[in-house]
């Protein structure tokens, strides 16, 4: 299936068109030499918003502000990036920079300049979301572009862009979309996998080790210890002891072993500790897959030391052996994606951890999850808890890109360990929140009940930072609004590709970066800036089920374990409340009804999908629900669709910004416009630039029977013709999803070919 569907996609893709465009572009300049165009470094770092960034003027220590005295705990505190500032300082910082609020959604934006709208990404993508939800290989992803200026690409760490699930490419999608080398992970979310509570000895031990080690007798008097064997995936065991305040499970743990608590050494591994390597474990162990130059896909073993270790470290190692053996003369482009501020939060490894309050006696007593049946008060210490986790992540994300910058020569480390950017290395560095920081580990004064997964200041407000040889007067900060879309046109401004609006055939909504680089007095690009979030659409409709988080009821979470893994509790199928049907609730209104029946507390249901526009001052947010955010206690809920309109103003002030909080909404509900006179035609100036923005995408063919969920155009080129047939062919020898199931039945058929050839020669407007 897999040779059949790349034969129909290399011969469906223009691209040969494409490079031909490029290179009359040059056809003057190709008897003279060109000098080489700057590599690009781009550094993206999971979950974290601007409000965790101390160098852009925030990063406050909040929420929590509570402490058990009775215990030695890290002081609440911020982030202390010392590699990432430098970097910035060395460079610019864009202060207003949009993302979309969720991973998936993010990336799929800034590696093909489109809104979720037209990539048809709208949420984090989970493994029963269709093809048509995943970026289609179609699309002119960055690495097919740069390829026509000779560029070659790879990506380290975190995908999620196209899950093996529902996909005909399953795991060699990184190849699909135009990558030379792809070194990470796709397994079930593309996430970080749910801790290992049985630290790799067995089912018995499950919900012991919430960290996923065995701390030392001090932390669990009852199932710690202070010695035991490790053993290795190859077999080899290292007799251990507590040394340097770091417990010997989490020494074992860190060097990708797992230990046998307070036993020696055997000859032969024991058996449960042989079936442990099979076993997953959040930051640690995961499913590793590599693509090669040939497309090929290989699956490194569990037991195998590379799929065994932090996964900071691991695509840190990769990224530089793959860019040191990039040929002389060839520029490169590497991605290094960067999972460690995600859920599950976990310690990292202690080398890589400096800060004054990561003494390891210290670390390795924080607690990574809560216990089953957790009072309120161990709740509220495992939330404290995670809030400096996280913390400690994105430190030790700092630390591994130091080590990056100084091995591939972009940086060298002075002798007070400060970085400073090499010129001669002809490297741009670009460095970027994918969207904002999940809720729990937000900073003051930023709002955690509007983090991550909303259309809110906090889930889409990140850091965007550009440094290298084409930057010119650094150290400088741009405050005008600028939107991760715009990074596609500003790789391909780097790669020396003109009005690449015109030459990418098709609607890119991406704006020019390079003057902001240029020129500190550069002109504003935007008028407007735009987010948007959703739910992927899975067989018949379907979307991801409730999950309630305190007091609040999302569908975000993309299965039962990702749930749990952020503090939740699953209302789906195979529920976690006793008296749910086995099957479970597909809504959060369905969940608020069994709560009104069993006179338990209803929640505040969070937006299945949400869309924000702004100007320089002012901003719009719709949010869409199915059911009443914030029910009345004392009705049944019902689940009607309920949208609401918000209007905020807003500003980018240091250590206070003005954000979009509750209580803060301009309009008036008994008018549904903004209470003073003055402000109601800039209200209705977004409203109408927020519609304009999502009519712009028209379905092809114009106006379909009902039912056709999917454009019948599945490479939109424009045209409903022979080439679409062929294209359906190829992956219909398969029969499960693609990018031409165009009823969205899970299935690419015959029923899909018929609804194709209905509408043979049909042409599409797309803009």
């Amino acid at each position: 299936m897999l040779k059949r569907a790349a034969a129909v996609l290399l011969k469906a893709c223009p691209l040969i068109a494409l490079t031909s465009v490029l290179a009359g572009c040059d056809s003057s300049d190709s008897q003279r030499p060109q000098p080489s165009p700057p590599n690009i470094l781009f550094v993206i770092m999971d979950d974290v918003g601007i409000d965790q960034m101390t160098v852009f003027g925030y990063g406050g220590v909040g929420p929590f502000d509570v402490r058990d005295s009775n215990e030695q705990r890290p002081t609440l505190r911020s982030p202390e990036l010392p590699n990432i500032d430098s970097i910035a300082q060395q460079g610019i910082m864009f202060r207003n920079t949009w993302a979309m609020p969720a991973c998936s959604t993010s990336r799929a934006v800034f590696f093909t300049g489109r809104y979720p709208l037209r990539t048809k990404v709208l949420g984090a993508l989970g493994q029963y979301d269709l093809a048509n939800y995943q970026v289609s290989p179609y699309e002119y992803t960055l690495p097919k572009l740069l390829k026509t200026r000779g560029y070659e690409s790879g990506i380290f760490g975190k995908f999620h862009i196209g899950l093996q699930q529902n996909n005909p490419f399953e795991y060699t999608m990184p190849s699909a979309l135009g990558w030379d080398y792809f070194y990470g992970w796709l397994d079930e979310t593309g996430d970080p996998s749910s801790i290992d509570t049985t630290a790799g000895l067995g089912d018995a031990y499950q919900g012991r080790y919430l960290c996923g080690f065995v701390p030392g007798k001090d932390q669990d008097p009852e199932y710690g210890a202070d010695t035991g064997a490790c053993y290795s995936g190859d077999g080899q065991c290292t007799q251990m002891s507590g040394e340097g305040g770091i417990p010997p499970g989490r020494a074992c743990r860190d060097s990708g072993g797992i230990l046998a608590p307070e036993q020696r050494c055997e000859a032969s591994v024991p058996a449960n500790i042989q079936a442990g390597f099979d076993s997953l474990s959040g930051h640690y162990v995961s499913p590793l897959w590599i693509n090669d130059e040939n497309g090929q896909a290989e699956q490194v073993p569990l037991t195998d030391i590379r799929a065994r270790t932090f996964r900071g470290i691991a695509h840190v190692d990769s990224a530089i052996d793959w860019i040191t053996s990039r040929p002389p003369g060839t520029p490169w482009t590497a991605s290094v994606s960067f999972a460690s501020a995600h859920t599950p939060v976990m310690q990292p490894p202690q080398n890589l951890l400096s800060a004054p309050a990561a003494q390891p006696d210290v670390v390795s007593r924080l607690q990574c999850a809560a216990p089953e049946g957790a009072t309120q008060e161990e709740l509220q210490r495992v939330a404290i808890d995670q809030r400096e986790l996280t913390t400690l992540m994105i430190e030790a994300l700092d630390a591994e890109l130091s080590r990056l910058l100084v091995s591939i020569g972009a940086a060298t480390l002075n002798d007070d360990q400060s970085l400073s950017l090499n010129p001669d290395s002809n490297t741009m560095i670009i460095i970027l929140g994918d969207n904002g920081t999940l809720g729990y580990s937000v900073k003051l004064p930023f709002d955690p009940t509007r983090a991550k997964g909303t259309a809110y200041q906090t889930g889409v407000w990140v850091p965007l930072i550009v440094a290298g040889p084409l930057v010119n007067s650094p150290n400088r900060a741009v405050e005008d609004m600028v939107n991760i879309a715009d990074l596609y046109q500003l790789f391909a401004e780097i790669a020396g590709i003109e009005n690449v609006h015109d030459v990418v055939p098709r609607a890119l909504d991406s704006e020019p970066l390079l003057p902001y680089l240029a020129t500190p007095t550069a002109d504003s690009q935007r008028q407007y800036n735009f987010t948007q979030v959703g739910n992927n659409q899975q067989i018949g409709g379907a979307i991801n089920p409730p999950c309630s988080l305190g007091s609040s009821c999302s569908q975000i979470p993309v299965s039962k374990t990702v749930c749990h893994d952020n503090g939740g509790v699953w209302w789906g199928a195979e529920p976690d409340q006793p008296g749910v049907p086995a099957g479970g609730y597909t809504q959060c209104c369905e969940v608020n009804q069994y709560q009104y029946r069993n006179e338990q507390t209803m929640f505040t249901l969070q937006p299945l999908s949400a869309e924000a526009v702004r100007n320089d001052s002012y901003k719009v947010v719709q949010n869409h629900y199915v059911g009443n955010p914030n029910p009345p206690a004392d009705e049944y809920p019902d689940c009607d669709p309920v949208d609401t309109t918000e209007f905020y103003r807003i500003d980018e002030a240091e250590h206070d910004p003005l954000i979009d909080r509750a209580g803060s909404d301009l309009i008036n509900p008994a008018t549904g416009q903004p209470e003073d006179p003055a402000l109601q035609p800039v209200f209705a100036d977004l409203v109408n630039q927020l519609n304009a923005i999502l009519d712009s995408v028209q379905p092809c063919p114009p106006g379909p029977p009902e039912g056709y969920l999917a454009t019948i155009d599945g490479n939109q080129d424009g045209v409903i013709n022979s080439e679409d047939l062929d294209n359906l062919e190829g992956f219909a020898v398969a029969g499960g999803s693609s990018w031409y199931d165009v009823n969205e039945s899970g299935t690419t058929d015959a029923l899909d070919y018929r609804l194709v050839n209905d509408y043979l020669g049909i042409e599409c407007q797309y803009e």
